[in-house]
């Protein structure tokens, strides 16, 4: 019978394209759980993709269609749909009120086109090539954008802002196509650093 055919004790390593036998514990279980990170496959491979506020803004309040902040947008006929895995925010000034602070989305399919303060994207396999996926500090938004998620809100007084989880993993339920975006906003103006991170995936028929 061919090794393929029975399960292999201990870890194997072969190349993309490569037949590998089933993977066991040393008590004959089938090994089936995460054998590294969540995200290391995509990570290992240069496919994950991340933008991030590189001084303190001052976002701008609701879905204004000025956005300063963070947009993370898929240019039109990339190939590519961008798929949000994370987000997070962090406060660098105490809050002047109770402020909702969210992901929105939006389509149009001529993309952002009004870049008023760009920002340079990065690979999270660190010094690999960009990706596809732009990004802005401030832009203008295109279409309707619309709250996604809240990941973030206040208690009873400014000073009491409900700051954890700073990180907030969306694992990927969040897909932008070739001409959409999303950004992190804020009901009410808020001065802090974002991020997005996301995987690039192309699209097949």
């Amino acid at each position: 019978m061919s090794d393929l055919g029975l399960q292999r004790v201990g870890p194997t390593i072969g190349g993309s394209g490569t037949a590998a036998p089933f993977r066991a514990d040393i008590t004959g279980a089938q090994a089936v759980t995460d054998t590294h990170g969540r995200y290391a496959e995509a990570a290992r491979r240069g496919r994950m993709f991340y933008a991030a506020s590189q001084a303190a803004t001052t976002w701008s309040v609701a879905l204004n269609a000025t956005h300063t902040g963070l947009c993370v947008y898929n240019p039109p006929n990339t190939g590519y749909n961008l798929e949000i895995l994370q987000v997070g925010f962090a406060l660098s000034v105490a809050p002047g009120a109770i402020s909702h602070v969210g992901l929105f989305g939006g389509f149009l399919a001529a993309g952002v086109t009004t870049h008023t303060t760009a920002l340079v994207p990065g690979c999270t396999l660190i010094g690999a090539a960009a990706g596809v996926g732009k990004a802005d500090a401030a832009c203008a938004l295109p279409g309707t954008p619309v709250w996604v998620i809240p990941f973030l809100s206040g208690f009873t007084a400014s000073a009491l802002f409900a700051t954890t989880p700073a990180i907030v993993d969306v694992a990927g339920s969040i897909i932008v196509p070739p001409g959409g975006y999303v950004g992190i906003g804020a009901l009410t103006a808020v001065v802090g650093f974002g991020s997005v991170i996301w995987e690039e995936v192309p699209i097949l028929a």
